[in-house]
């Protein structure tokens, strides 16, 4: 128990702990998975293909998983790493998601790390401490931490056992995600040839696959894939010229938990504004709001206290929640990965789920604009790179191996650049090799407890520097043992402090030496891989700039193919650029309902669903008749005639598209 009377878990007893419970079974041929799932996560059964995959990384043989959004990757390698005696590496593109999955896994009293960027030396050295002395399980990297020799020559000190590429079709040059820094990855399987790697991704095409294999150098991995099928959403593409219209009309028609994704963040909020004038209960979601902001509407539309949720790509990776009933598109998804991605976050729960397309016929031109923007003409990608380092103030044949702060917006603003192009060609340049762009632009505080917790007795502090401290040890353990991410605003909220109140704290905390604390960063930066050069020098490969704007050009075209034209199942579509042979339509999507025969109004099966309907609301409440469109789609004359015949008998009061039980 801490001087203030919470108890912490984290310290090294409990790691030790962690460490001595996780060993592996003896017969380490048959470690018991089983076991292992129902003692961390309360499981009694794995997921499709989870067991097989953890299998097939234990018995030693390189693995491909292909699980669609919500299948449940993260169980395929944290598993077996407590069946193992050593670390399990993983390498993931997001600080966010390594941060999510670490917290995750402390909280269940498993020891896990992570090293990304933006992390200071002292806060990094004492994770290498800690895995010198073998208390980790599992340690999750950035990518760009492999392009330093120096981080590859100390892994050789760690009992590497197995390692994991999250994202993997990050690799893949032909994937609609390429990272550059992820070629990096070669380095392990040179360094570490008998180590087994898993390589996992919710969406490839079976070009990206074999891409994936062969950049990590893979031996006849063991190939698992999950259909991309999701027969319990319905796939739909709705035109119209008015969007706004059509989404309030769509939102009326449907119930439960929606996201709505739009490609702006200034979208996002005057949607959701529009949203909240019609009566949702919305709010919106981008990478630019604050830290407390996105927990704060984040949790308040996981706990259902917000119905809607307007957001950008930023929001979603990571998130699980089972019972999204509606994900709707107002911009055009650029790839069909990307949508198939988006649109699985409906219905994980395997209930009934709509993935709704808005388009327009103005929206055909968007996606050769698209082209436009991520490849530029050469000229101007040259000028970029030189824009870039007169910004950063980088001079001709220095700048190798350094880290610079990086605003995008900023430098365009200065030298009159459009933004869009700009991120184009930045990220060329990155694939070239000349620097990297790194996008990472939230990073929370972190902190730790550099004194020893009986050493707290003796603060001379005053009585608002003592509520901090006792609100920061109650709210999160593990301050002794390790860096914890922090949230300044929650905790001058427990206090009744200002978020400043508390930063200068824990600064002054700092410079007694009682706490390490790291401020927030939330700027994007540019890492030098090679010294500054005239632009007249750079070299762009076919494969870094003519290949993939053809692969992208592709891409677009399939997503705009699936979008306009009405002469196919858009489900078998989509799987057949997957790589799945389907035969038979899905009977859901717009395209297979227009074509269906419709099935026979049944009055009383009618009867039984109103009365569910009504049995769901409060009783004094009205039912929107659009609310039973979704669920009659062909039938919508028939409804009216029987709601019609229902009031004349008494049984219902209707005004306008509502009706009410006449009770």
């Amino acid at each position: 128990m801490d001087p203030y009377g919470y108890y912490d878990f984290s310290d090294e007893d409990f790691f030790d702990e962690a460490l001595c419970a996780s060993e592996p079974c003896e017969d380490y041929s048959t470690p018991d998975l089983h076991a292992i799932l129902r003692r961390y996560w309360g499981f009694d059964s794995f997921r499709p293909l989870q067991l097989e995959i953890s299998q097939s990384l234990l018995s030693g043989k390189d693995t491909i998983g292909l699980l669609p959004t919500g299948g449940g990757k993260s169980l395929t390698f944290q598993v077996p790493a407590l069946a193992v005696d050593g670390l399990t590496i993983v390498v993931s593109p997001l600080i966010s998601l390594m941060k999510d999955q670490v917290d995750g896994l402390k909280k269940r009293r498993i020891p896990a790390a992570y090293l990304g960027t933006g992390m200071l030396r002292s806060e990094a050295d004492y994770t290498y401490e800690r895995l010198r002395q073998g208390k980790i399980k599992l340690l999750y990297l950035a990518p760009e931490r492999l392009a330093r020799e120096n981080f590859v020559a100390r892994m050789h000190g760690w009992n590497i056992r197995q390692i994991v590429v999250d994202e993997a079709h990050c690799i893949s040059q032909w994937g609609y995600d390429f990272r550059p820094s992820y070629l990096n990855l070669s380095a392990l399987r040179d360094s570490f040839p008998q180590v087994p790697i898993l390589a996992l991704t919710a969406s490839a095409t079976p070009d990206v696959v074999a891409d994936i294999a062969d950049k990590l150098a893979m031996r006849s991995p063991a190939i698992f894939s999950k259909s991309f099928s999701r027969p319990n959403i319905s796939f739909l593409v709705r035109l119209t010229e008015n969007k706004m219209s059509k989404l309030i009309e769509i939102l009326n028609s449907t119930r439960g938990s929606a996201i709505v994704y739009v490609r702006s963040r200034k979208k996002a909020r005057e949607t959701a504004e529009i949203l909240c004038s019609a009566g949702f209960a919305a709010t919106f979601y981008h990478a630019g709001l604050e830290l407390h902001e996105k927990n704060e509407r984040q949790d308040a539309w996981q706990r259902g206290q917000t119905r809607i949720i307007v957001a950008t790509t930023a929001f979603g990776m990571g998130i699980d929640k089972p019972d999204v009933r509606l994900v709707v598109h107002i911009d055009m998804p650029s790839t069909l990965e990307e949508y198939y991605q988006e649109a699985g976050r409906a219905g994980r729960d395997g209930e009934r789920a709509f993935a709704v397309i808005l388009a327009s016929t103005r929206d055909k031109g968007i996606f050769a604009r698209r082209l436009n923007e991520a490849f530029p003409e050469r000229e101007f990608i040259d000028k970029v790179y030189d824009e870039v380092c007169r910004f950063l103030d980088i001079t001709m044949g220095e700048g190798f191996g350094l880290s610079y702060d990086f605003n995008p917006e900023i430098m365009c603003e200065r030298y009159k650049l459009p933004l869009r192009h700009t991120l184009g060609a930045l990220s060329i340049l990155s694939r070239a090799g000349y620097f990297e762009y790194i996008e990472e632009t939230d990073t929370a505080s972190r902190l730790m407890f550099t004194c020893k917790r009986a050493d707290l007795y003796d603060l001379d502090t005053d009585p608002r520097t003592d509520d901090i401290i006792q609100a920061i040890l109650r709210s999160y353990p593990g301050l002794f043992a390790d860096y914890v991410f922090i949230d300044e605003m929650a905790i001058a909220h427990k206090c009744s402090v200002t978020p400043d109140d508390v930063y200068q704290t824990l600064v002054s905390l700092r410079r007694q030496h009682v706490i390490s604390f790291i401020p927030r960063k939330r700027t994007p930066h540019i890492y030098m891989s090679m010294n500054r050069r005239r632009s007249a020098e750079i070299q762009l490969p076919r494969a870094v700039y003519a290949d993939r704007r053809n692969a992208m050009e592709r891409r677009l075209n399939e997503m705009k193919n699936f979008v306009f034209e009405n002469d196919s199942c858009r489900v078998r579509r989509m799987l057949r650029y997957f790589g799945e042979t389907r035969t038979c339509e899905c009977g859901k999507c717009d395209v297979c309902r227009a074509t269906a025969a419709p099935a026979p109004f049944d009055p009383e099966e009618f009867d039984r669903k109103l009365e569910e309907f009504f049995h769901i609301i409060e009783p004094e409440k009205r039912l929107d008749i659009r609310s039973l469109a979704p669920h009659y789609p062909r039938n919508i004359a028939d409804i009216a005639d029987r709601i019609r015949t229902l009031a004349a008998r008494g049984l219902l009061k209707i005004d306008g598209h509502y009706i009410s039980r006449n009770i």
